[in-house]
Parts: C-alpha cells; structure tokens; sequence
C-alpha cells in the first residue's frame, strides 16, 4: 500500500495539483512510497465533474501501476475540498453519484484506504454557517438547495457510511474552523462498531489545512502518522 494518490483542496474553484504539498510527496517518494496526484476542472459546472475527473486520474495511476507489474493498492489522500472530493471518490462506487465512469479502464479498482485532512460530514446548511461558504456549496452542487436539494444528499459523505468503506485516517486540527471534526470522528466511531480499523486524530494547536509542509512540529507529527497509517502500523485512540 505504499501508492498515495493526491488531490488538493482550494474550496472546489481554486488550487492546483502543483501546490505546496509537493514538499510531502518527494519526502514520500526519498522513503520508497510512489506518488501522483491531480488537477480537476476547477470551472466544472458541479462537483460531480470534479469527481469524475479525479476517477478517471486515479484510473490512470491504477493502469500505469498495473503496466509496471505492480498491484494498484493505492490510497487516496485529499485536504479539505479535496478530502471531500476524495472521500467521495472512496466511499461511493463509481457512477452511484451520477458521475461520468464511461472512460474508465478499471473501474473495479478502487482506493484501499483514505486519508482525509479536514472533511466535510455532509453538504447541508448548518447554523452559524457563512453566507459565502453556503454560496459557494450550492454553486458547486450546480443548482440552489431549495430547487434540488438531492444534489446535496448526493454529495454529502454521511449517505455513503458503510460496511464496504476503506479504512480511512481523519486527520484534524484543534483549531478548524470550517468543518467540524466531531463528524468525521461519529464516521470512525461508526466504521468501529462495523470492524473497519478507522483511525481519527486531532493535532495541537494547528488550523485549517495545517499539513502542507514539513517544518512545524505538528506537520511532521501528522505526516509520519500518515506514514505509519499507510504501512498499517497505526493506532489511534479517541
């Protein structure tokens, strides 16, 4: 298990796969891991093009992988809207949001674990929530909650908790501020009571989207958690 595939966050409309998180995939890549990562249309007119460009990534990486002799055991690994992305990528079956699978080689290859940096339980309106951020979930849904609010069901990982999800690791900051790790914590408890060996831990003292460098000490502790995860030689406690 020792391919991570990579997708950046960027609120669904900004980032790029050249992001600062290059720094951890060449320090993956010196220790013997092989990483990729991808871009998505971030002008697609919804999150599930998004989605559909990122299967069809990952289904690039799972040939090339399989060109070179070596088995497609990847992990996918997303940050924020990414995590989402990702999530959604690991959890649902390809084409059960609707998405685009038709160019797809191997869609029965599939993530064999997730690690997820601050993830969205859902994509509902919660109280308290910013009127640009809910703004920006019903732009990249593609349509107004209240004209088609099954867009949002379909995109909110809650609906996907279930007995074939990889087992994943939720990485969390004491100080988000945006998705509340509380909920991706229930989805650990949950994947417990089902024998998934989910992982959740939270990291002092960091924010939102803490894990792009390596020279804070948190940084460096959550990157050689997400090591030890990929190597099957982690265990949380919460």
């Amino acid at each position: 298990q020792r391919k991570l595939f990579f997708v950046h966050g960027g609120g669904w409309r900004n980032g790029s796969r050249q992001g600062g998180h290059h720094i951890l995939m060449d320090e993956l890549a010196r220790r013997g891991y092989t990483c990729a990562t991808t871009d998505y249309r971030l002008n697609a007119p919804d999150a599930f093009g998004m989605i559909s460009d990122i299967r069809e990534s990952f289904d690039v990486f799972a040939d090339m992988l399989l060109e070179q002799g070596k088995e497609p055991k990847i992990v996918i690994w997303g940050e924020s809207a990414g995590a989402h992305l990702a999530s959604l990528a690991a959890y649902a079956l390809p084409g059960e949001l609707g998405e685009d699978i038709s160019k797809l080689k191997h869609p029965e290859i599939r993530p064999v674990k997730a690690i997820l940096q601050a993830t969205p339980y859902d994509f509902l309106h919660f109280e308290g929530q910013m009127p640009q951020q809910w703004a920006l979930f019903q732009n990249v849904a593609g349509a107004p909650y209240d004209k088609e609010p099954e867009r949002f069901e379909r995109l909110s990982l809650k609906n996907y908790v279930r007995k074939d999800n990889p087992q994943t690791f939720f990485i969390e900051a004491e100080y988000e501020h945006i998705f509340d790790p509380k909920f991706t914590k229930m989805i650990a408890e949950e994947h417990r009571k089902m024998g998934i060996n989910t992982q959740w831990k939270m990291y002092d003292r960091v924010e939102h989207g803490f894990l792009h460098d390596l020279t804070r000490k948190m940084q460096i502790q959550a990157f050689e958690d997400m090591c030890l995860f990929a190597d099957d030689k982690l265990q949380t406690d919460f």
